[in-house]
């Protein structure tokens, strides 16, 4: 199976603490992969090192093979979604005009079209994004993200503040990229339960990697579960 993304002794370390130590996996063409892990895991500290945004790094980074730091031509070739889009209430754009934002090959209004029906937001493309929901607003981040055809989709805990019904509506799309379009995903989440249903395969995160494998593995391992609760709870309290 071809490798999208192999990751081999990725270590970041920021003054006086190490976000991620010595971590390593891949990624197949074709899974979707959860990403769990409790607040402060690195789990945003490993997506900014995917997408070029840190290169504070020790270890590699490939992408199809290639070593990311040799051309940042392979971002192309992948969409993302942030936690929490930030924009002002009154920016004046449009769905339309944050949708072609993303795109290469300016104003292709057909393939905005398509992409807004299959997202469920197609009669929204004139509204502002200020007015939208937040689960609306989401939907149309991940329009943005995949107006370019990428090869790899990452959405970091795109679901934060998002209503019950549009997270619901949000999962079966993904699942529906996933499986009927064949793009790969990488996802950060705090559900697991989500995880459980979605994802075929599970990389759980806590500055080192605790597990790495088939989701079915993980979640049918009661001991590794509650391993994995343990340490999210006692992260938790230490935050607080």
């Amino acid at each position: 199976m071809l490798k999208v993304v192999e990751i081999e002794h990725l270590t970041v370390e920021y003054p006086g603490v190490k976000a991620l130590d010595d971590v390593s996996f891949s990624v197949s063409e074709g899974d979707f992969l959860g990403i769990i892990g409790p607040n402060g895991a690195g789990k945003s500290t490993l997506f900014a090192s995917i997408l070029g945004l840190n290169t504070k790094y020790k270890g590699t980074i490939k992408f199809f093979g290639k070593d990311i730091q040799k051309s940042k031509e392979y971002l192309k070739l992948i969409g993302y979604v942030p936690q929490k889009p930030i924009f002002e209430k009154n920016f004046p754009a449009t769905v339309n005009d944050v949708v072609n934002m993303g795109l290469r090959k300016k104003s292709h209004e057909k393939k905005i079209d398509e992409i807004l029906q299959q997202l469920w937001i197609h009669e929204l493309g004139n509204r502002r994004i200020g007015e939208l929901s937040v689960g609306q607003q989401q939907r149309v981040f991940i329009a943005k993200a995949l107006v370019n055809n990428p090869k790899l989709l990452i959405l970091d805990e795109p679901v934060t503040g998002i209503d019950q019904h549009s997270i619901e509506l949000f999962y079966s799309i993904l699942k529906e990229l996933n499986s009927k379009q064949k793009i790969t995903i990488i996802w950060s989440s705090h559900d697991l339960d989500a995880v459980n249903k979605l994802a075929n395969h599970v990389a759980c995160l806590n500055q080192t990697l605790f597990f790495h494998g088939e989701s079915d593995d993980f979640f049918d391992n009661d001991e590794l579960v509650k391993q994995y609760s343990e340490a999210s709870m006692q992260e938790h309290m230490h935050h607080h």
